[in-house]
C-alpha cells in the first residue's frame, strides 16, 4: 500500500504543475482537456503566458532570485524569492505585460533563493495534496491547480464554493503544509437534481 501511495504521489506531482523553476506547465491533451473547466484555447493561452513570462523574468533576476510562474484562466501567480523589492516589482510588470493576462497575484518574498531541499519538499507536498484530493473523492482533482512554495500551498481553479472549501480543508490537513492560499474563481453551484417521482400506478379498468 505504501509503495502504491508513493507511485500515486509521484504521478500526481507531475500532473499538479508544482514548483518547477520558472515555468509551471500543464499538459494539454485528451483526458485533461476534457476534464478541465477551461476551454482548450484558454489552456493553451495559459501555457503561452507562462512561457512568455518566464522568458522575461529568468534573465531579469538571474542569480538574484528564484521565481515560479503559474497561469490559470489567465490569472498569473508568482511565487518564490527575489533579493530586492525592485526585482519583485519588475517580475510583476513582466508577467502583466504578457499577452492576454488579466490579473497577477504577486506572492514573491524578499529573501535569498530557497534551497534545493526546500524546493524538493514543496514538490512532495504538491503531490501529497493532489493525492489526498484523489483519495477524498469530493471533487475532480483536475479542477484545482496546486502550487507549493516554502510549505505554503496555493490553490487555483474554476470551482464552486463547496469545491473550494473541500479543497482548502483537505490541503490544510496534509502534514507539512504551513498555510493555504486560495486564488479561486467561483462558478455557480450546479442546479439540484429533481426529486425522483414515484412510479405511476397502472390505470384501473373498473373491474372488481
Amino acid at each position: 500500500m505504501g509503495r502504491l501511495l508513493a507511485v500515486l504521489i509521484l504521478a500526481l506531482s507531475a500532473l499538479a504543475s508544482g514548483c518547477v523553476p520558472l515555468v509551471v506547465g500543464t499538459a494539454v491533451g485528451g483526458t485533461m482537456v476534457a476534464a478541465d473547466r477551461r476551454s482548450a484555447e484558454v489552456q493553451l493561452t495559459d501555457e503561452r503566458i507562462e512561457w512568455t513570462a518566464s522568458k522575461g523574468i529568468g534573465p531579469k533576476i538571474g542569480a538574484e532570485g528564484h521565481v515560479n510562474i503559474a497561469s490559470y484562466n489567465r490569472t498569473v501567480l508568482l511565487t518564490g524569492e527575489t533579493k530586492t523589492e525592485a526585482l519583485k516589482e519588475a517580475c510583476e510588470k513582466l508577467a502583466a505585460g504578457a499577452s492576454d493576462v488579466k490579473n497577477v497575484v504577486n506572492e514573491i518574498q524578499i529573501a535569498a533563493p530557497s534551497s534545493l531541499s526546500s524546493r524538493s519538499n514543496d514538490t512532495y507536498l504538491t503531490g501529497a495534496v493532489k493525492a489526498r484530493f484523489v483519495g477524498e473523492q469530493k471533487f475532480n482533482p483536475l479542477y484545482v491547480k496546486v502550487v507549493t512554495e516554502s510549505g505554503v500551498v496555493y490553490l487555483m481553479g474554476l470551482v464552486t464554493k463547496k469545491e473550494a472549501d473541500d479543497a482548502t480543508n483537505i490541503a490544510r490537513h496534509v502534514s507539512g503544509v504551513k498555510r493555504v492560499v486560495r486564488i479561486f474563481e467561483f462558478i455557480p453551484d450546479p442546479p439540484p437534481k429533481p426529486a425522483s417521482e414515484p412510479p405511476a400506478r397502472p390505470a384501473s379498468d373498473g373491474a372488481t
